[in-house]
């Protein structure tokens, strides 16, 4: 290496790397078990392989060991040391953690990079030295990933090879804790048609498959369904080669429970059942909502618990930790403390009639509501035998409920970053809270926090926060210096060391990625809403510095050549161009179409308009350019798992369905938007389009703008978009680089021509949200 790099590398060694590190963990003798499944060598060959699906050409280069005995107990370990001319040796006390030393190796010396939009994996001829050799210890117990929406919002349509590739990356960011849920209603329809009931009354209690996370929560039933058989068989075939991988990698899944949610035919078998019909989620009417719960103090709740757990380990096997959430988004019936720590216990118990060693892991989001104070939330978890039970903080970056919950009193917890709601585009980050809050976390009077995690409901967005996040994994204290840290981010990610980008990234980085005053969600642009004429744009930051950074990615195209070739920099480029288009659509053109339509300027209306109308166009242009912004490989990707037209059809429906109405009649309208190359042009422009008419004509009418009226006839817009069959791109078209480019010069000049502070519209923020509302009602009241 020059010596400059070696100097950076040192410098980034510095700031990652504690060597000699303190440990102020909690002894949970309860979780001793949830541990690695499989031999050393096991693991050892699973990292191995991963090497090789990374590398093939230099896999033979690198050697792996997995040795518990290298750390202390309970806390991964690893170590990275040069054992040979051009030979490096990864050694982990799990395969998780000797993955995570070739990653640790990649990154920070190689300066390679793998994210879910790309990879740089330019590694020099030479490996680079490590001697003596580097040993890192993680603080915590557990890394944990997914949120119980991800599967819906991101996972849905993969198939085996997709899953690979994410576990891959899993092992070599540290992951050892994430959900593994495939499957189960497969399960639940052998336990079911056992009990009897009929398939025609679960095919109208399970959800379709882009929606299966919210009946598993009890939030809807049968929405998006029926689901095929093929579904069923497939996931099951699918759940097997996830886990297998998963436990080589001494990964450790997190399997399914029952929560209590049971069909409404239940009570024809049981009619002195407990069961109670819930209150109404997301706006939808009674066809959909209002599931039917069983009283977790009914005996039969831990019967069928038993049942449920016992088959799906049948099938499976088990590491004896569980998830499932009773009152996720809805309240409990009673505020009595013995009601709740009866709840919680008869849950657990549940498990326990299948498992011995059961651990509920359990998401802590339903503590986001208002109807839990202390008290409640005291009798809840305690309610389970202390370390028996793990929380999940889900919004602790934001959020956090740790500190008034008292450490969840004693039982352990694990420090989340959730970050994205619907898997929504759109740049966001709290990272001065995610660089303190797991520091703060565990130095907490009395803390019981055993991890950290990630916690999104959807994936391939901000990457730069998740890679901050993993790294976290690995630290026992806060990054010194943000600015050296992105630094090195850019020239991991790109392979090229450029002033231009480190200064466009520091910008990003302390602007649009150092949100500090509480907002809850970050993606509320006009152009993926419903529109009207009281429409707001979250911006916490001034949005014309990242037209500055949007700049600086152009010129370092000068500087550096081979950036223009690069998947991860044409990636991000697109990122900022979209990130500008979508301000720019609020902050230079919506504020003047209004005006002018205030006016009665008919005419202004209509050339504001045509800017915006342009505007969604060109974002459709740049998008487009590349495979990951693609709209048509969402639905392609559906269609791959059917086995017929029929099964094809639904899959569309449901892909289609999710990202724009979620729900028949719009009940969750636009909060799993997607700015898709496709989508744009299609189906937000045909909106706007409407809306622009519609201003206009009542301008030179001389009426009222009717909003009611509006939205009755862009429904239909909207409906009939997600029945038609039109074919989308799957192969991206034009070179991002050139058009960023000429975007560029095209609305710099207008840009430059806003002079408003664009931050004084609208701005959600957290406190605009009552408690007790979800991230979907949110999106929807907002």
């Amino acid at each position: 290496m020059s010596t400059s790099a070696t100097f950076i590398c040192a410098v980034f060694l510095i700031i990652f790397v504690a060597v000699e590190q303190t440990y102020a963990t909690i002894d949970f003798k309860t979780l001793d078990h949830l541990k690695p499944s499989v031999s050393n060598e096991t693991q050892a060959q699973a990292v191995k392989g991963l090497i090789q699906r990374l590398l093939p050409a230099r896999a033979s280069q690198f050697h792996v060991v997995v040795d518990k005995s290298i750390g202390p107990p309970n806390l991964d370990t690893f170590e990275v040391e040069t054992t040979g001319s051009n030979e490096v040796t990864f050694t982990g006390t799990t395969g998780v953690a000797a993955a995570s030393a070739f990653y640790h190796y990649l990154s920070t010396y190689c300066h390679c990079h793998v994210s879910w939009s790309g990879d740089q994996l330019d590694v020099p001829s030479q490996l680079p030295v490590v001697k003596p050799k580097i040993q890192v210890t993680s603080p915590n117990r557990f890394r944990y990933y997914q949120n119980v929406c991800t599967v819906s919002y991101s996972f849905v349509w993969w198939d085996w090879s997709r899953w690979e590739r994410e576990i891959d990356w899993m092992a070599m960011n540290g992951i050892n804790l994430p959900l593994a849920f495939n499957g189960q209603e497969a399960i639940w329809q052998r336990v079911y048609l056992q009990m009897g009931l009929t398939q025609q009354e679960l095919d109208q209690f399970f959800g379709g498959p882009a929606f299966l996370a919210w009946a598993r929560m009890g939030n809807l039933r049968g929405w998006g369904g029926p689901l095929p058989q093929s579904w069923h068989d497939y996931q099951l075939q699918l759940q097997h080669k996830i886990l297998k991988r998963m436990r080589e990698f001494g990964i450790i899944p997190v399997l399914p429970a029952f929560g209590g949610f049971v069909p409404g035919a239940f009570t024809r078998l049981y009619p002195e059942a407990h069961v109670t019909r819930l209150g109404a989620w997301g706006h939808f009417n009674k066809t959909y909502c209002c599931s039917y719960l069983l009283s977790p103090l009914d005996p039969l709740f831990t019967n069928i618990s038993k049942t449920f757990l016992s088959e799906y380990i049948k099938e499976f096997g088990t590491d004896h930790i569980y998830n499932t959430d009773t009152f996720n988004e809805m309240s409990p019936p009673s505020k009595d403390p013995e009601y709740l720590a009866a709840a919680s216990k008869a849950v657990h118990d549940g498990m326990l009639g299948a498992d011995k060693d059961a651990v509920w892991l359990m998401q802590g989001w339903l503590f986001q509501n208002g109807f839990w104070g202390t008290t409640e939330i005291k009798s809840y978890v305690l309610g389970v035998p202390l370390g028996k039970m793990i929380v999940l903080d889900l919004f602790a970056e934001v959020r956090p409920v740790y500190q008034k919950a008292n450490s969840f009193f004693g039982q352990p917890f694990i420090w989340c970053m959730l970050h994205n709601f619907g898997g929504n585009l759109g740049m966001y980050g709290a990272i001065d809270s995610v660089n303190k809050g797991p520091e703060e976390g565990r130095a907490f009077p009395n803390s019981s926090m055993v991890g950290t995690g990630l916690t999104p409901e959807g994936i391939n967005q901000n990457y730069v926060m998740y890679d901050f996040m993993n790294k976290m994994g690995w630290r026992n204290q806060s990054v010194p210096d943000l600015q050296i840290w992105i630094s090195g981010y850019s020239q991991s990610r790109y392979g090229v060391s450029s002033i231009a980008l480190t200064t466009g990234w520091s910008k990003l980085l302390d602007k649009v990625y150092n949100c500090q005053d509480g907002h809850a969600d970050h993606n509320h642009a006009i152009l993926v809403q419903r529109p009207s004429l009281i429409m707001g744009q979250s911006l916490w930051y001034d949005w014309k510095d990242v037209v500055e950074a949007w700049g600086n990615f152009l010129n370092a195209t000068k500087e550096k050549v081979s950036l223009q070739n690069s998947e991860t920099f044409r990636y991000d480029l697109i990122d900022v161009t979209r990130q500008v288009l979508q301000d720019c659509a609020y902050c230079a053109f919506y504020k003047k179409l209004l005006k002018h339509w205030s006016d009665r300027d008919a005419e202004g209306v209509r050339q504001e308009g045509d800017n915006l109308l342009q505007l969604i166009d060109d974002m459709d242009l740049i998008l487009s350019s590349n495979e990951h912004y693609l709209l048509g490989k969402w639905i392609k990707s559906a269609q791959a798992l059917a086995t017929n037209q029929t099964e094809m059809d639904l899959y569309e429906y449901n892909a289609k369905n999710q990202i724009t109405l979620w729900g028949p009649d719009g009940n969750i309208l636009d909060y799993g938007n997607k700015m898709w190359g496709g989508l744009m042009k299609s189906y937000y422009k045909s909106r706007w389009q409407l809306f622009v008419d519609s201003l206009y004509n009542s301008t030179v009418e001389h009426r009222k703008f009717n909003q009611d009226a509006f939205n009755n006839a862009v429904f239909k817009i909207e409906s009939a978009w997600t029945f038609d069959k039109t074919v989308y791109p799957v192969v991206p078209k034009g070179d991002p680089v050139g058009i960023s480019q000429q975007l560029f010069q095209k609305y710099k000049p207008i840009i430059d021509k806003v002079t408003e502070d664009c931050r004084s519209g609208h701005s959600v923020r957290s406190e605009d949200k009552p408690s007790g509302l979800s991230g979907e009602d949110f999106m929807t009241r907002s």
